[in-house]
């Protein structure tokens, strides 16, 4: 078997020559060497002044769609592609109101005070909220000074009347009945 030898072209002994026939096919360049073409191209005119436009300060408001060409039909069951088109419409919606919103807010910022009725009403809630709540602490106050004054005047001993009309300082127990009468009572219920 026999290999035919390859001639060297021009363009193989050349290397200027390759550069240019990689110039003709530049189409289908990777990030690196479209990089690196556009950084020659402005290396060969470094005279020149590079200008770089500034980012928009503002946002522009997209005004909502007048017409929704995804509409489905009224006999037709709410697929996974409705879905997903509902939510980027949701999303856009949200979007253009958080915008909205945005920019009334840096208006009222920048603008002479004015009138504004729900601040008032916002202020006239919290100042009933906080009456009540010192109502409500008031009331509460009150009754626990109850509580601790009744449990202060239980703790000391009772004087209780005995069954023979004197007055005893035994205590009694939850049923009213003195712990020793309770006692003998069981005892004698037991036998």
């Amino acid at each position: 078997m026999s290999f035919s030898q390859h001639n060297p072209t021009p363009s193989d002994l050349d290397p200027d020559a390759t550069a240019a026939a990689a110039k003709k096919h530049s189409h289908n360049l990777s990030p690196a060497e479209l990089q690196k073409k556009q950084l020659e191209r402005l290396l060969k005119r470094v005279d020149k002044p590079v200008i770089i436009p500034d980012a928009p300060k503002t946002k522009e408001i997209k005004a909502p769609k007048d017409i929704v060409r995804n509409v489905q039909g009224s006999s037709a069951g709410a697929g996974s592609g409705e879905f997903h088109v509902y939510r980027a419409h949701r999303r856009r919606e949200y979007a253009r109101l958080k915008m909205l919103d945005e920019t009334a807010k840096k208006v009222l910022l920048y603008s002479a005070p004015i009138h504004d009725p729900q601040t008032e009403e916002q202020l006239e809630y919290d100042q009933k909220l906080e009456q009540m709540r010192a109502e409500d602490e008031a009331r509460t106050a009150k009754k626990r000074a109850k509580r601790q004054k009744k449990k202060t005047k239980g703790l000391g001993t009772k004087k209780h009347k005995t069954s023979h009309g004197e007055e005893g300082e035994e205590p009694k127990d939850g049923n009213g009945e003195k712990r020793e009468e309770r006692h003998e009572n069981d005892m004698s219920e037991d036998e």
